[in-house]
């Protein structure tokens, strides 16, 4: 072979090679990912070419599928009361991919887990149709509908716990949608899709206020400053006077702490400033602790930290560069202290459950088709923010809070309920209506079922009539009489 000829044939051979190797390497190395890439119609295809398994509470399914006369999406998701479930489903749109529980378990609800081979192989044989699993919840009906009815027209969110296992009962944001409305691919859908979007639709109904909205916790986060107080040995006794005088100047200022209204903090006990909320105290309080100490105990309930339920929720921050008197106004729930309300639903329950905090999460099981469970979560502690001894008092306190303080409007017959409640500055220089809170729990004779936590963004009440225990306290009161209601 002469030299010209020599020179194409290995020109040609390195191009043969490149190109084996180009192939093999999109084949086997990258075949996972081109499989599962958001562009690759084949896969949403495939999608929507069965029915979906189904999104399960009380054991009844909430989700559904509808057959459509699209030759490529063969089959819609369709909801039941689905704004009402919608912070706990997510979406699962043609268009529009998926989120939340429909997204993270895309693979058992559309039978394509690895854990479903066997299924998936038996429908060849039998020549039956693939089939989805299904994702059994935590969730409660009761509770959900509960909250959801209890929020109404206002802007807010509730989230409940169960204490002893870290079951999500209850998870609401108003105002909501309708993931129905864009499950399609059409232009109806479409036209629904950009009507709900944040930047045509100011109350952003999309955002799931109970696990990705903070908000300033305001009073409700004095039962954090208690519980570091407790546990760094600044107060042994509750019921002793404490030293705080009024009015307090906050540290490195002229300015004094304010509380609201005319009641009496001076020197008041543990119990008493957390019955009438007393910000002189706690300020004082967590300014004396400072902020390494408020820090460490914030921590230990699930602040600066985010949360996998398992969708994914936003960290409750607990500020770290601070000044003595910006400690103080984060002791009591102001300056740049932010939570979800999720967050301060385990502040609750970690109180009702002696100080032991369990992880948070709603997806009880998975389930194949025919039934057979593929996994089940596992209660799991997550840390101990108090001491039984400890928690015990605060709980004593928080009682307190709601058989003669300002949390009344929680109290339910037989039960014994504790609380707090919190209204939260909004707003520059507070000009915003502010933030009404609750947290509380219940408890009867078979032990606490049930931990809540309510805000109350935006009302039309007015700024003077707006408050914890008048806008917030009553929908707590209400989810916890669902679950208890509910056990018997």
């Amino acid at each position: 072979m002469n030299k010209p000829l020599r020179r194409i044939a290995i020109f040609c051979g390195l191009l043969i090679l490149a190109l084996l190797v180009r192939d093999n390497w999109l084949q086997y190395v990258r075949a996972d990912e081109l499989n599962s890439h958001d562009y690759n119609r084949r896969v949403l295809i495939e999608r929507y070419s069965n029915e979906r398994g189904n999104i399960i509470v009380d054991g009844k399914p909430i989700t559904g599928s509808v057959k459509t006369d699209d030759t490529d999406f063969v089959y819609k998701r369709t909801y039941i009361d689905g704004p009402m479930w919608a912070p706990v489903t997510g979406y699962a749109s043609q268009a529009f991919d998926a989120n939340q529980i429909e997204k993270i378990e895309d693979g058992i609800l559309t039978g394509n887990d690895d854990r479903l081979f066997f299924d998936r192989t038996m429908a060849m044989f039998t020549g039956k149709a693939k089939r989805g699993g299904n994702v059994v919840t935590t969730l409660s009906g009761a509770a959900q509908k509960a909250a959801f009815e209890g929020l109404g027209d206002k802007k807010g969110a509730v989230a409940a716990i169960e204490p002893q296992t870290g079951k999500i009962l209850a998870l609401a944001s108003t105002p909501s949608y309708d993931p129905a409305s864009f499950a399609g691919n059409s232009d109806k859908d479409t036209k629904a899709w950009v009507s709900l979007d944040k930047k045509n639709n100011p109350d952003d109904p999309m955002l799931n206020r109970a696990l990705r909205q903070t908000y300033p916790p305001g009073s409700t986060f004095k039962v954090v400053t208690a519980a570091a107080a407790l546990e760094h040995g600044k107060v042994t006794d509750i019921d002793a006077p404490t030293e705080s005088p009024l009015p307090w100047i906050m540290p490195g200022t002229t300015t004094p702490l304010q509380n609201e209204g005319n009641i009496p903090c001076k020197n008041a006990t543990l119990r008493e400033a957390l019955r009438v909320s007393c910000n002189t105290v706690f300020g004082k309080m967590g300014s004396d602790l400072g902020k390494e100490k408020m820090l460490e105990t914030a921590k230990k309930f699930g602040f600066n930290e985010e949360q996998f339920v398992p969708v994914r929720a936003s960290a409750s921050i607990f500020p770290e560069n601070i000044d003595p008197s910006q400690t103080a106004q984060s002791a009591i729930g102001q300056f740049d202290t932010r939570a979800t309300p999720l967050q301060m639903a385990m502040v609750a329950a970690a109180v009702a459950n002696d100080g032991k905090l369990m992880k948070p999460y709603m997806i009880d099981q998975l389930g194949a088709p025919n039934l057979d469970v593929l996994s089940k979560t596992e209660p799991e502690e997550l840390s101990r923010p108090l001491t039984p001894e400890h928690a015990q008092m605060l709980q004593s306190m928080m009682e307190t809070v709601v058989k003669t303080g300002t949390g009344g409007n929680a109290q339910i017959p037989n039960v014994t309920v504790g609380g707090k409640t919190g209204t939260a500055q909004h707003g520059e220089n507070n000009s915003k209506n502010p933030y009404a809170w609750f947290i509380s729990y219940a408890k009867t004779d078979n032990g606490s079922p049930v931990a809540v936590a309510v805000v109350v963004e935006d009302s039309s009440a007015s700024r003077d009539d707006i408050s914890g225990g008048g806008l917030a306290a009553p929908i707590a009161k209400n989810v916890m009489k669902a679950v208890i209601d509910s056990k018997k």
